[in-house]
C-alpha cells in the first residue's frame, strides 16, 4: 500500500513539472457507485443472484436428506447385520462426496459462480475503462483514479468526481447502439457530452470487440474442460463403486460357501459312528 502512495506522489510530482504552465487536471471514479447505476448490470446482478439462491437451495436440500438418512440408519442400526449397515455407510459416504463435489462445481474457485462474475464484470469493466480514456481525453485529465481501488484518498473534492459523466457516457452510448430510426440516432447524438471521437474509435472498438470474444471463447473453452474432468471423475467414481458391491457379493458368496461346506463337515463327523453300530 505503501509503495502505491508512493509511486503516485511520485507521478503527481512529475505531472506538475511538466504542465506548470497550465496547471494539472485530475480526476477520480467510484466504480461501485458508477456499476450500481448501470440497469444492465444490476439486473444482471439480480438474475445471477437469483441462480445463486437456488443453488444454495438445492445444495441444503441434499444435505437435509443425506441427515435424515443418517438419523434413519442410525434407528435401524439394531435390526441390521454388520455387511448392511457397512454398506448403507458407504452409500451416505458416496452421497456426501457428491455434494460436495456439486458445491465447488457451483461455488469453487473455478465454478459456475466465479466464471458468470467474470463474464458479467468484464464487459461492463471495458465500457467504463473506455469512458475513462475518451473523457480524459476530450478533456484532459492528466490522472483518473478509481476511488473504490485501493488507491489512499484521504480527502476528494466532489467537483473532480467524474463517476455520474461516466454513467451518462455509458447510457448515451447503449442508446445509440439501441437507436432505430435517423431521429432518434440524432438525438442521442445531440446528448453527447464529449467530443466527437476520431477515426481511430473503429479501431479500438475493434480491438475491444475481439479481445471480448478471444475472452468469451477462452472461458467457454474453461468452463468445458471444467465439464469434461467432472464427467469423468464422476464415470470414475461410479465405476469404482460398482467395484465395491462386485467384491462385497463376492465376499459374501464365498462367506456363504464357506459356511455351508462347514455345515457338511460336521454332518459327516457325527454320522460316522452310527454307520459303525449297523455293521455290529
Amino acid at each position: 500500500m505503501k509503495i502505491k502512495v508512493l509511486i503516485i506522489l511520485a507521478m503527481l510530482t512529475v505531472g506538475f513539472t511538466a504542465s506548470a504552465q497550465r496547471g494539472v487536471r485530475i480526476g477520480y471514479i467510484d466504480t461501485e457507485y458508477i456499476l450500481e447505476n448501470i440497469p444492465e448490470y444490476t439486473e444482471a446482478t439480480s438474475q445471477l443472484e437469483g441462480k445463486v439462491q437456488k443453488w444454495k437451495s438445492e445444495i441444503e436440500g441434499q444435505l437435509n436428506d443425506l441427515k435424515v438418512k443418517r438419523e434413519s440408519l442410525n434407528l435401524e442400526k439394531a435390526l441390521l447385520t454388520k455387511e448392511l449397515i457397512e454398506e448403507r455407510e458407504e452409500d451416505l459416504v458416496f452421497e456426501e462426496k457428491e455434494i460436495l463435489d456439486y458445491q465447488q462445481k457451483r461455488f469453487g474457485p473455478n465454478g459456475d459462480l466465479m466464471i458468470q462474475k467474470r463474464q458479467l464484470m468484464q464487459p461492463v469493466q471495458d465500457q467504463i475503462f473506455q469512458a475513462v480514456q475518451d473523457i480524459a481525453t476530450a478533456k484532459k485529465y492528466d490522472f483518473v483514479f478509481d476511488k473504490s481501488a485501493d488507491v489512499v484518498m484521504l480527502y476528494s473534492a466532489e467537483r473532480f468526481d467524474m463517476s455520474e459523466l461516466i454513467i451518462r457516457t455509458i447510457s448515451r452510448a447503449s442508446k445509440r447502439t439501441q437507436a432505430n430510426n435517423r431521429s432518434e440516432r440524432k438525438n442521442a447524438k445531440e446528448e453527447d457530452v464529449v467530443v466527437e471521437i476520431n477515426e481511430s474509435k473503429e479501431a479500438r472498438q475493434k480491438a475491444i470487440d475481439d479481445k471480448l470474444a478471444e475472452r468469451a471463447k477462452a472461458a467457454e473453452l474453461r468452463k468445458k474442460t471444467v465439464l469434461d474432468e467432472r464427467e469423468a471423475k464422476k464415470k470414475a467414481a461410479a465405476e469404482e463403486r460398482a467395484k465395491v458391491i462386485e467384491e462385497r457379493a463376492k465376499a459374501r458368496e464365498d462367506k456363504l460357501e464357506e459356511r455351508n461346506a462347514g455345515k457338511e463337515e460336521d454332518n459327516k463327523s457325527v454320522g460316522q459312528p452310527g454307520d459303525v453300530n449297523e455293521e455290529e
